[in-house]
């Protein structure tokens, strides 16, 4: 007697890039929920701890109370020069400056820059607009260094401090107080309308997917406004600096990503764009030293060069 023939779905096959294929396999798909967040501040918190104050990393608290850690510059003449203030990211709820340390070294060694990297307060216990202002703060304060040149200061951040840096753009534009160099958005976390829309469930997806999108942005936005606190929701993007934005097809912020790019290019902000094809979300972070991951941090260099010494006195 035959046997019933049965159809079993084939899951397709994900085309990661081939750099990547072995760090994709061993990560998970979601790291962040409301019942493992304590968890893993704990965990952060002991892993940052062990290496608190390096040699080289001078570990601040300004009167704001926010806390820096700064990165000087080795071999490059006195006087004022570059500067980049970093944001760490996390989905607004988790992280710490501590983590992108090796990360601010390269930047200011292949810069010649005084790199500061913000630990801003985290939602959901400081909602919007908190962490952006301690952000602030911090750009406001490294303008001010005596080695800094404030013509040539840009900002920058991944992923949830890549949503802040753009944030950050707008409320200095708004404000009027600084003139921003460039913006550096890495695969940014830009749009919360992203939780709304389906389909986005890629079996690609690494680190940060749409459950805890969910739960990033109702964390970080509370009561606040949307059409206020998020970049992608603002109408007027019209006067900023120029900005570089990058992300990998497999990533969660993929659209988001390269919607916010032509709105920038339509209202007339120069912007250039890196998509890297069969890359998840952090990708750089988990295999820095994969070509791709250096193209993607050469091609950050590339354009805070460019405006860097387009400002030089």
């Amino acid at each position: 007697m035959p046997l019933p023939h049965t159809h079993t779905e084939r899951v397709p096959d994900i085309e990661f890039h081939p750099e990547l294929r072995r760090s994709a396999r061993l990560l998970p798909k979601q790291v962040i929920t409301p019942l493992t967040l304590p968890f893993i501040r704990a965990a952060s918190r002991l892993m940052w701890r062990r290496n608190d104050s390096p040699a080289d990393v001078e570990v601040l608290t300004l009167s704001s109370g926010v806390g820096v850690r700064l990165f000087r510059p080795s071999g490059v003449a006195p006087g004022r020069g570059p500067a980049l203030l970093w944001i760490h990211g996390g989905g607004y709820v988790i992280g710490d400056a501590a983590q992108d340390d090796v990360l601010c070294r390269r930047f200011a060694r292949e810069l010649g820059a005084t790199v500061a990297s913000v630990n801003y307060r985290l939602a959901p216990e400081y909602p919007y607009p908190v962490p952006v202002e301690d952000c602030y703060s911090a750009l406001h304060w490294l303008t001010q260094l005596p080695s800094v040149d404030p013509a040539r200061v840009a900002i920058g951040g991944a992923s949830a401090g890549g949503g802040l840096a753009a944030a950050l753009a707008l409320l200095t534009r708004d404000r009027g107080e600084i003139e921003l160099a460039a913006q550096l958005l890495v695969y940014p976390m830009i749009d919360d309308r992203t939780v709304h829309r389906k389909g986005l469930d890629h079996p690609g997806h690494r680190l940060w997917n749409q459950s805890s999108n969910r739960f990033g942005w109702r964390a970080y936005l509370g009561d606040a406004d949307p059409n206020e606190a998020v970049p992608a929701r603002r109408d007027d993007l019209a006067g900023l600096p120029p900005a570089w934005i990058g992300v990998g097809t497999l990533d969660l912020f993929h659209d988001e990503d390269l919607a916010y790019a032509e709105r920038l290019r339509v209202a007339g902000v120069q912007c250039e764009v890196m998509v890297v094809d069969g890359a998840f979300h952090g990708f750089d972070g988990i295999a820095p030293k994969a070509d791709v991951s250096q193209s993607f941090f050469n091609s950050q260099c590339a354009l805070l060069r460019t405006v860097f010494a387009s400002a030089a006195p």
